[in-house]
C-alpha cells in the first residue's frame, strides 16, 4: 500500500444501524459563489462548471475542485498537503499521490497546457503547484438583484463569441468563405498567364540561367501549374457548396498546398526587370504568407465546435 494512502474506515448508519464504507465526498470550494475567468475560460465555483468562450467543458469531480482551489489561490503555492486536507478526508481511502497527478493532468488537459511550458498550472518540484496566470473574479447577482426591476444604468452589448482555438472574435462566414475563394482564383490566374504566356517565362529564364536551367524552370512551371488548376478548382468549389469536412480536408492536405505555393511564391523575380526588386521582393513575401492565411480562415470558417 502506498505511504500516502489513507486508512479506510467505517461509520454508524443513523436511522439503518449499518456500517458505511467512507471514500471521501469532495468538498465544495470556498467562496463557491465567485465566476473566475482566465483567458478565455471562466469557472463557475458554485455550479461546478468550467467554460471556454462560454461552452462548458468536460472537467467535474477532483479535477475541477483541485483547479478551484488554486483558482482561489492564484499566484500562491498551494502545498499537495493543502490539497490532500481539502480534498480528501483524513479517513479516506485512496493513493493520493496518483490521484491528485490524474487531477493536475486531466486540468491541463481542458486548459492546454503542459508541465513543461506551462501557462496556467506551474509545478513546484516537492511543494506544490500555483496558478500563474491572472485570475478576474465577479460575483453572480444575488436572488434580490436578479429579479428586481429595471435598472437605470445602460445594458451593455454582450461580448463577441471567441473563437475556440485561435481565441479571436468569430467573423461571419460569408466574410471568410469569400476570402478563401478570391485567394484560390488569384491562383488560377497566375497558373492560366504561365501557361499562356510560358514563351515569354521561356525568354525570361534563358536571360539569366543555362539552357539546362530554363528547361527546369519552365518544366517546373508546367507540373506545377497543371497539379494546380485542379486543386485550386475542388477547393473553389467546395468553399461555394459549403463542404463541411473542408476544413478537415485541408488540414490534410495544408504540406501538398505549402510546398506548391512557396513554389509559387518566388515568381514575382522573373519580373525583376518590369517591376524591380524591391516590389518583386515584397509580392514574394506577402505570397510566402497567403497559405497559412488560408489555413486560418478554413479554421475560422469550420471551426469544429460550430453550431
Amino acid at each position: 500500500m502506498s505511504p500516502c494512502a489513507r486508512r479506510l474506515t467505517t461509520g454508524t448508519q443513523g436511522s439503518t444501524g449499518g456500517d458505511l464504507l467512507h471514500y471521501g465526498v469532495v468538498p465544495a470550494p470556498q467562496n463557491s459563489s465567485r465566476v473566475l475567468r482566465f483567458g478565455v475560460f471562466e469557472a463557475d465555483l458554485r455550479a461546478g462548471e468550467l467554460r471556454k468562450s462560454g461552452i462548458k467543458l468536460r472537467l467535474s469531480g477532483q479535477p475541477f475542485q483541485v483547479l478551484a482551489a488554486l483558482l482561489e489561490r492564484a499566484g500562491e503555492v498551494v502545498t499537495r498537503e493543502e490539497l490532500q486536507q481539502k480534498l480528501w478526508a483524513s479517513d479516506t481511502f485512496v493513493d493520493f499521490d496518483h490521484s491528485l497527478n490524474t487531477a493536475i493532468n486531466r486540468v491541463r488537459e481542458v486548459l492546454g497546457d503542459s508541465a513543461s511550458s506551462p501557462r496556467y498550472v506551474e509545478t513546484l518540484a516537492r511543494r506544490g503547484y500555483r496558478f500563474i496566470a491572472p485570475v478576474e473574479s465577479e460575483l453572480p447577482p444575488t436572488p434580490e438583484a436578479r429579479f428586481s426591476g429595471p435598472s437605470a444604468s445602460p445594458v451593455l452589448p454582450a461580448a463577441p463569441a471567441l473563437h475556440p482555438e485561435l481565441e479571436v472574435p468569430i467573423p461571419h462566414r460569408g466574410v471568410t468563405r469569400g476570402l478563401f475563394a478570391l485567394i484560390q482564383i488569384m491562383y488560377l490566374i497566375f497558373y492560366a498567364m504561365a501557361l499562356i504566356r510560358l514563351r515569354a517565362v521561356e525568354g525570361i529564364a534563358e536571360s539569366f540561367l543555362p539552357p539546362w536551367g530554363a528547361t527546369a524552370l519552365l518544366g517546373t512551371v508546367m507540373i506545377t501549374a497543371g497539379a494546380g488548376i485542379p486543386l485550386r478548382f475542388y477547393l473553389l468549389s467546395s468553399t461555394a457548396f459549403d463542404y463541411q469536412r473542408l476544413g478537415e480536408k485541408f488540414r490534410r492536405m495544408f504540406p501538398l498546398v505549402l510546398a506548391l505555393d512557396q513554389l509559387w511564391a518566388v515568381a514575382p523575380f522573373l519580373l525583376t526587370a518590369q517591376i524591380g526588386l524591391g516590389a518583386a521582393f515584397a509580392a514574394c513575401a506577402a505570397l510566402l504568407y497567403v497559405p497559412f492565411s488560408e489555413r486560418t480562415l478554413l479554421r475560422m470558417a469550420y471551426h469544429p465546435l460550430r453550431g
